[in-house]
């Protein structure tokens, strides 16, 4: 199953510059193993903001979730997900 995320990142102000370098590495770790293994299908930033736009090929909404969920920069993102489904004018 296919889902595009628009993935904002919003860190609350009393965190330390540190904490947030940390937590960047952390998601780079994390977001590049689940590239790898093609679950996370691509990656694009938007362009002036702190924000990005995914593309997760998973077996279920349960598996996203938890794909989700487990960012390290979870518990300060705004997430909108939109399933997916072949257009019927797609040649591939």
């Amino acid at each position: 199953m296919l889902f595009l995320a628009r993935m904002e990142v919003q860190f609350p102000a009393h965190l330390s510059a540190e904490e947030v370098t940390r937590l960047q590495g952390l998601e780079k770790e994390y977001s590049q193993g689940l590239q790898r293994d093609g679950r996370f299908a691509g990656i694009w930033r938007v362009v002036g903001e702190y924000a990005n736009y995914s593309l997760f090929d998973v077996a279920s909404n349960d598996e996203l979730h938890e794909i989700l969920s487990g960012f390290p920069m979870y518990p300060y993102m705004k997430i909108k997900v939109t399933p997916l489904a072949k257009h019927p004018n797609s040649i591939k």
